[in-house]
């Protein structure tokens, strides 16, 4: 289905091998909690808010986010099969070490309202309905800094069509970085684009953490080694 006319991904698809928990956390538990193409919106209830993360990475922001919020979905973008796995075991409490012995479930105290997409999320874009999405959240993604690269960075007109037509009137698309160019090229396109409006009136607006953040293992990286994330919010026009 998805054979032609595949885009180009940059980036990895795996680091390190998987130990033997995570690998059973991927042959066993993400199935039970992959999109379903034909119905990609598919979720066990009728929820308030429908949330989209794009690269959710090692998934602290998607996994703490979809906790705080149990009556919001979720979908979780990552083709990274180790960022993958470690969502998994936030999810279910399952540490690389442990032994598995049984059925492998949710912890208790989440709700099911998160489904994964692990492949490139362009391929999963035709399949979402119009005005469907509440919230977008792209955090940290690859800065590709190099003046060449920038045609793969994920803010350009082509993405930003697909989101104005995904995201609901008054939907948010959050975008976060700890990378001045980036963060340049983020504001620039943004502002060509007429179907967002930046929602910030003052400094305090982006340059601190949302009210509803939950912080990410290469946020707590960036700020370790002196950089400072900025947190910019658009809403759809």
């Amino acid at each position: 289905m998805f054979t032609e006319d595949k885009p180009h991904f940059y980036g990895r698809r795996q680091g390190r091998r998987l130990r033997k928990a995570k690998s059973a956390l991927m042959d066993s538990f993400l199935p039970k909690i992959k999109i379903n193409p034909q119905n990609p919106l598919d979720f066990p209830f009728a929820p308030e808010n429908i949330c989209l993360e794009i690269g959710f990475g090692d998934g602290d922001h998607l996994a703490g986010h979809s906790a705080n919020n149990t009556k919001n979905a979720y979908i979780g973008a990552e083709v990274f099969k180790n960022g993958i796995a470690n969502l998994l075991s936030l999810m279910t409490g399952i540490k690389q070490n442990d032994e598995i012995d049984g059925e492998i479930n949710l912890l208790p105290n989440r709700s099911d309202n998160v489904r994964v997409w692990d492949d490139d999320i362009r391929l999963l874009f035709p399949l979402i309905p119009d005005n469907s999405l509440d919230r977008v959240f792209l955090l940290f993604p690859d800065p590709w800094p190099k003046k060449r690269h920038a045609p793969r960075r994920f803010i350009n007109p082509d993405n930003l069509k697909v989101l104005a037509r995904i995201i609901k009137p008054g939907g948010v698309l959050r975008v976060a970085t700890d990378h001045k160019i980036y963060k340049s090229w983020t504001l620039r396109k943004m502002h060509e684009c007429p179907d967002f409006e930046w929602t910030a009136t003052c400094g305090n607006d982006w340059k601190h953490e949302p009210q509803d953040w939950v912080q990410t293992k290469y946020q707590r990286k960036a700020i370790r080694e002196g950089r400072k994330p900025v947190f910019l919010d658009f809403v759809r026009k």
